[in-house]
């Protein structure tokens, strides 16, 4: 353990970006019987929505005409849960829960995140873990 004087590590981003515009079998089936409609409503769906995840906080910025962003630190994150159905397996895709001690939303939910969902889980995992014992006055590296 060292003093709790030690200057905080260097907030790094995790993933930057939006959900996968079909990211799941039941969403391209849509997109495929509408003759492509749906996957023009499914990318203004995916563009509305942007998430930054970073090694201290997620931010989820949404909205068309006026835009809500949401933060969670993750020193207030109790349990991480990720989620892989089968449909997104398939197509490269997954879902990550944070629940946390935030009063306005206790659940953070990213959905079709595009990416290899099971690093990004382990990596906010190690990272949850840092913030609290940042928080708590000590801070170990490794």
């Amino acid at each position: 353990m060292t003093a709790p004087s030690e200057p905080n590590p260097p907030e790094t981003t995790l993933f930057d970006g939006h959900p996968a515009l079909i990211g799941s079998i039941p969403r391209l089936m849509i997109a495929i019987a509408t003759l492509g409609i749906g996957a023009i409503y499914f990318w203004i769906q995916s563009n509305n929505v942007k998430y930054l995840v970073t090694s201290q906080r997620v931010v989820v910025e949404s909205g068309i005409f006026s835009r809500n962003i949401d933060t969670l630190e993750l020193y207030l994150v109790n349990d991480i849960e990720l989620e892989k159905p089968f449909g997104q397996r398939l197509l490269g895709t997954g879902n990550v829960t944070l629940i946390g001690q935030d009063q306005t939303n206790p659940t953070l939910r990213l959905v079709r995140l595009p990416l290899d969902v099971r690093t990004l889980y382990e990596q906010l995992r190690q990272d949850i873990e840092k913030c609290k014992n940042l928080r708590r006055g000590y801070y170990r590296e490794g």
